[in-house]
């Protein structure tokens, strides 16, 4: 039997984004596949940079999705499984939102570095917030406007720690996701990142961000947020896991200290699921 585009998009999350397809399986059966849907999209535009050869063609990729959710909007889908997908689950979803995330990729094609932290926070809420409010929008969970700050904090900072982990794998391809400011002031420059093996100065600059994001979370602890928001926001659980296993390890993301155990994410979220807290 072929496969169909519901069974595609849970396939390519499970291999790309293995979080989010953890977390989704918190969600109720009747939201799953949406959820699941939005977050293969996700993924086709994170990768977007890394699948080409030129930044260009990665702003043409960008723009084909742009066109594919206008015909999504507009009944008249592509054949692509990921918009077959959506456009059964998720043609409701809000145009501002879907928009403002593709548009946060546009920086994944400049190859000029982050300058600094303010820069770099925008970029973690600009390719992270708006994806966790089409989820909770998704969820039926976006009634209540004072959640607002709560899916800022939790997708900036998981946007954060998702860098942090994913440094070497971003050196190797010759990219750096930190502050050129903060590794100005600890002797190193962009390149150096992936030109060197990683030190303690390296190190540093990555707590620095570490705590940035720390913070974020700290500020959504301990209120018990709505039954229905609560599968979006899982992924900013699974963040602080990562935060304190990166600074048991040194903030080194290289450290065999810094992984998590699929039985302590699972536990973590479980708990977070009956406590109703982040």
């Amino acid at each position: 039997m072929p496969e169909s585009p519901e069974e595609y998009c849970a396939r390519e999350v499970r291999q790309h984004d293995p979080d989010r397809w953890l977390t989704a399986l918190f969600a109720p059966d009747s939201g799953r596949p949406g959820l699941l849907a939005l977050y293969a999209f996700n993924s086709e535009i994170a990768r977007a940079r890394e699948a080409v050869s030129e930044p260009m063609i990665g702003q043409i990729r960008l723009q084909w999705w742009r066109e594919s959710w206008e015909g999504i909007f507009t009944d008249k889908p592509r054949q692509h499984p990921v918009i077959l997908a959506l456009h059964h689950h998720c043609r409701t979803a809000d145009a501002g939102d879907v928009m403002a995330l593709i548009d946060g990729r546009e920086r994944d094609m400049d190859p000029s570095p982050i300058a600094n932290m303010t820069e770099l926070l925008s970029y973690a809420r600009d390719t992270s917030v708006p994806l966790m409010r089409l989820a909770a929008q998704h969820l039926g969970a976006l009634q209540v406007t004072e959640m607002d700050h709560v899916l800022a904090g939790a997708g900036t900072a998981y946007a954060l720690v998702g860098l942090l982990r994913a440094t070497p794998y971003l050196a190797a391809q010759q990219r750096v996701c930190l502050p050129a400011d903060r590794l100005g002031a600890a002797g190193l420059t962009p390149a150096a990142v992936y030109q060197q093996p990683a030190g303690g100065a390296l190190h540093g600059v990555i707590g620095a961000v570490g705590e940035q994001a720390l913070s974020l979370l700290n500020r959504l602890h301990g209120p018990r947020y709505p039954r229905s928001l609560l599968p979006a926001i899982l992924p900013a659980v699974l963040g602080r896991l990562y935060l304190e296993r990166l600074l048991r390890a040194g903030w080194d993301p290289q450290s065999p200290q810094a992984g998590v155990s699929a039985t302590r994410k699972h536990v973590a979220l479980l708990s977070a699921m009956v406590t109703r807290r982040l």
